[in-house]
C-alpha cells in the first residue's frame, strides 16, 4: 500500500539526498571519491562548448538537443563512466526544487509568448488540453496500473497525476516560437503545457489524502474546495493581473525616464519570485500563477501598444477602418513590440511607449531562454544518470499506453468541434511530452512520505516514461514538423 502522511501542506518534511559521485580513474574508482569542482566546471564547460558550436549542425539532425543531453546523463551515470549515481527513490531536495525552478522559468517564458487574448478560439484547444483531457489522461493511467498491473489505488492515481502534466521545457520544438506564432497546433500545445503544471498539482494532493485517510470521506470535499474551487481560479487571476500591472508600469517608468539600461532580467525574476509565493500565500497554485503572470506581462504590451502604436507602424485612422478583420477575430492589428525594436537603442526612441515595450519583452524573453536552457541540461542529464537503475518493463508499457492509446484517444475525444484541423489534432495527440514537470511531481510526493515499493515503482515508472518521450518525440518532432510546415505552405 501506499504509505504517506497527511498531505495538507505543500512544504512538507525536508527530504534526503544520496548522491555518490566516483571519478572515472583506475586509483579513485574504488574509494568512491568525487570528482573535484574544476573537474566538474571543465565537464560543464566543455559540454557549453561543444553545444554553442555544433548548433547549426544539431539542428539539422532529426534529433532533439534533449537526446544528446539524455545520453550524456547515461553516459557519466552508473551505465556509463560511473561518476555520478543519483538516489531519486530515497528522495532529494534539491532535485526538487531545480525541477520546480526550470517548471516556473519555462511557464512565464511561455505565456509570455502568447500574445492573443483568452477569449480568442486559439484558447479553446489550450483550455480542452488541459482540463478534460488531463483528468481523461489521469483516470486512463490510474485504470491501467490499478487494473492491469496490480497496484493499489492511491499509487495508481498518484502515478497518473504525476505522468499528467505535459512538459513546458522539453516541448520547445513544438510550442510557440514567438508572439507572432498563432498557429493552433503550436497555441495548444503552449496553452495546455502552460495550464496544466499546475492543473495536475491538485490530483497529486488527492493521491496522497487518498493514500493518508485510505478511503473517500469528509476530506474529498474539503479537497475540492480549497484545491480546485479555490486555488485554480486564485492562482489565474492573481498571476495575470500582477503581470499585467507591474508590466504597465515599468513599461511607464521605462518610457518616461528614456531609460535605456534598465535590468530586465531583475523584472522576470521578480515577477517570478513574487508571483510563484503570492499563489502559495494563499493558498493557491503557484505554477499557475507564474504562467498567468507571463501572458498578464504580454497582455501589458498588447494594452501598450493599442493605445500607442509604434511610429513605423502607424495607419491612418481611416484604412484601419477598411482594413480586415484579422483571422482569428481575436488578433491585434500591430506586430509584437519586440519585433518593431531596432538596435542599438537610443534612449530618444524611448520615448515612445510602444518601443519600451518591445525592449522590456525582448530582453525578458532572451533572459527566460537562457535560464530555461541551462537548467534543461541539467535535469535532462539527471534523467540520464538514473535511467540505467530506474529503467523497467512495466514503466515501458505504461509509456507506450499513454504515448501511443490514451493521449492520442483523449486528444480526438475532447478536440472534436473545436476551431481545429484533423492534422493539427493528430499532432497534438502525439506531441504530449513528459519532463521536468513530472520530475518536480515526483520527487514532490517522495519528499512528502511516499515510501517502499510505492515508491520504487513511481519513480521507474516516471523516469522510464521521461526517457521514452525525450526518445521518441525528440527524433520524431523535425521530421514530422518539416511535413506539416509544408503542408501549411500548399494551403
Amino acid at each position: 500500500m501506499l504509505r504517506v502522511g497527511p498531505a495538507q501542506s505543500r512544504w512538507g518534511p525536508a527530504i534526503w539526498l544520496q548522491v555518490a559521485c566516483r571519478r572515472n580513474t583506475e586509483n579513485d574508482r574504488d574509494e568512491g571519491k568525487s570528482l573535484s569542482f574544476l573537474e566538474w566546471l571543465a565537464l560543464g564547460g566543455v559540454v557549453l562548448l561543444l553545444m554553442a558550436l555544433s548548433s547549426a549542425f544539431v539542428r539539422r539532425l532529426p534529433i532533439s538537443t534533449s537526446i544528446i543531453y539524455l545520453v550524456l546523463g547515461i553516459g557519466i551515470g552508473p551505465a556509463g563512466a560511473g561518476w555520478v549515481a543519483i538516489d531519486l527513490v530515497r528522495g532529494n531536495d534539491w532535485v526538487e526544487h531545480a525541477a520546480e525552478i526550470a517548471v516556473i522559468v519555462s511557464l512565464f517564458a511561455g505565456g509570455l509568448k502568447l500574445r492573443l487574448p483568452p477569449s480568442d478560439p486559439a484558447w479553446v484547444a489550450a483550455r480542452r488540453l488541459a482540463i478534460p483531457t488531463m483528468l481523461a489522461t489521469i483516470m486512463a493511467v490510474a485504470a491501467l496500473t490499478h487494473f492491469l498491473l496490480g497496484v493499489d489505488l492511491a499509487t495508481a492515481l498518484l502515478v497518473g497525476a504525476v505522468l499528467a502534466p505535459t512538459d513546458p521545457v522539453l516541448a520547445s520544438a513544438v510550442a510557440v516560437e514567438d508572439a507572432a506564432d498563432h498557429d493552433r497546433m503550436r497555441y495548444g500545445l503552449s496553452g495546455e503545457a502552460g495550464l496544466n503544471d499546475g492543473m495536475a498539482f491538485p490530483f497529486v494532493i488527492l493521491a496522497l489524502d487518498w493514500g493518508s485517510f485510505g478511503t473517500a470521506g469528509p476530506w474529498l470535499a474539503e479537497w475540492v474546495m480549497r484545491e480546485l474551487l479555490w486555488a485554480i481560479p486564485a492562482a489565474l487571476m492573481l498571476g495575470f493581473y500582477m503581470g499585467k500591472w507591474v508590466g504597465r508600469l515599468a513599461i511607464a517608468l521605462r518610457s518616461r525616464e528614456r531609460d535605456i539600461a534598465a535590468p530586465s532580467d531583475f523584472l522576470v525574476l521578480a515577477l517570478i519570485a513574487l508571483s510563484y509565493v503570492g499563489g502559495e500565500l494563499v493558498n493557491a497554485w503557484g505554477f499557475l500563477s507564474v504562467f498567468a503572470a507571463g501572458v498578464g506581462l504580454r497582455q501589458a504590451e498588447v494594452h501598450v501598444v493599442a493605445e500607442s502604436p509604434h511610429p513605423a507602424h502607424q495607419r491612418p485612422a481611416l484604412w484601419r477602418r477598411l482594413a480586415p478583420r484579422p483571422p482569428s477575430g481575436g488578433e491585434s492589428m500591430h506586430p509584437p513590440a519586440e519585433h518593431m525594436v531596432r538596435t542599438p537603442i537610443l534612449a530618444e526612441s524611448m520615448k515612445e511607449p510602444s518601443v519600451a515595450a518591445g525592449v522590456l519583452v525582448a530582453e525578458a524573453i532572451s533572459f527566460g531562454a537562457t535560464l530555461e536552457r541551462l537548467l534543461e541540461v541539467l535535469l535532462v542529464v539527471l534523467i540520464g544518470v538514473t535511467v540505467a537503475d530506474l529503467w523497467q518493463w512495466r514503466g515501458v508499457l505504461v509509456a507506450l499506453a499513454l504515448l501511443f492509446v490514451i493521449r492520442p484517444l483523449a486528444v480526438h475525444a475532447f478536440l472534436a468541434g473545436s476551431p481545429t484541423t484533423a492534422a493539427q489534432r493528430w499532432l497534438m495527440g502525439w506531441f504530449g511530452v513528459r519532463g521536468i514537470g513530472s520530475v518536480f511531481y515526483l520527487t514532490y510526493a517522495i519528499g512528502r512520505g511516499v515510501s517502499g515499493e510505492a515508491a520504487h515503482f513511481l519513480a521507474s515508472t516516471t523516469v522510464t516514461v521521461i526517457a521514452l518521450s525525450i526518445l521518441l518525440h525528440g527524433a520524431s518532432a523535425q521530421p514530422i514538423l518539416d511535413r506539416y510546415r509544408k503542408r501549411l505552405a500548399r494551403e
